[in-house]
């Protein structure tokens, strides 16, 4: 059976890919520093093995990674999927940006990723599987006040082309670009709730409407599989090409 480990994936996007990979029969470990929404996955589904993590913190991953061999049991990671970080992407403006609030982005983001990699490559190539970052579009374009985001987004785009690189061929690593994704009803029971976007909310995307969870769950699927066996070192943007729209103020 093929083996996933999912970070931040006890809600939203992660949790889309979760319930995507299990569906398609994958075993799956989810990594979260959430204990509350890590119990709802875990009662939802008992076959997860779930492992309470900040991921950028160093004894936290170590910890979790040798739980997660112990469940492996020998056997290889066929998937890393590096999808936790602080969602918010507004900083405040740069001139009041402290160091240690600019470091909380860069260490849940890129920090994060790095370790759960690091800690991932032996399994990884004992399966020959593949890594699959998530960037952001906002990697390419900003709004006003997110530097820290925009700076972790952009660090994971070009972690993951060095990757491929150095890993490869036993490894391939990927890139996932979101934009605009609602995630409402991906999360835990406190916060989830019904989706409040407009029609101009959805007509901002050249597709005709705002993003969901199985939008990038269904491409994670792809890359994990041996019909994408070509490609690695790549990005790819999916936000129902609201990026490449040009916008003229009236």
């Amino acid at each position: 059976m093929r083996t996933a480990l999912v970070t931040g994936g006890a809600q939203g996007i992660g949790r889309g890919i979760v319930t995507r990979l299990r569906a398609d029969g994958w075993r799956i470990a989810v990594m979260d520093r959430d204990v509350e929404a890590l119990q709802e996955i875990g009662a939802s589904d008992p076959g997860l093995l779930v492992l309470h993590a900040d991921v950028g913190v160093e004894a936290d991953v170590e910890g979790a990674l040798s739980m997660l061999r112990g469940w492996l049991e020998g056997a290889g990671l066929g998937l890393l999927v590096s999808n936790a970080g602080i969602a918010g992407p507004v900083s405040g403006p740069i001139e009041d940006l402290s160091l240690e609030r600019w470091r909380a982005w860069q260490d849940s983001h890129v920090t994060g990723a790095f370790l759960t990699i690091r800690g991932c490559v032996p399994l990884l190539r004992a399966a020959r599987g593949s890594i699959v970052t998530m960037a952001s579009t906002r990697a390419l374009q900003s709004e006003p006040d997110t530097e820290s985001y925009a700076a972790a987004k952009g660090a994971l785009v070009a972690l993951t082309h060095a990757l491929a690189v150095s890993l490869g061929p036993a490894i391939r690593a990927n890139c996932i670009l979101p934009g605009w994704i609602d995630t409402s009803l991906a999360r835990k029971a406190a916060d989830r709730h019904t989706p409040d976007l407009s029609e101009t909310d959805h007509r901002q995307h050249p597709v005709g409407r705002v993003g969901r969870v199985d939008d990038i769950a269904g491409l994670v699927a792809w890359l994990a599989s041996d019909e994408a066996g070509f490609v690695t070192g790549q990005r790819f943007v999916v936000d129902g090409g609201m990026s490449v729209r040009m916008i003229y103020a009236d």
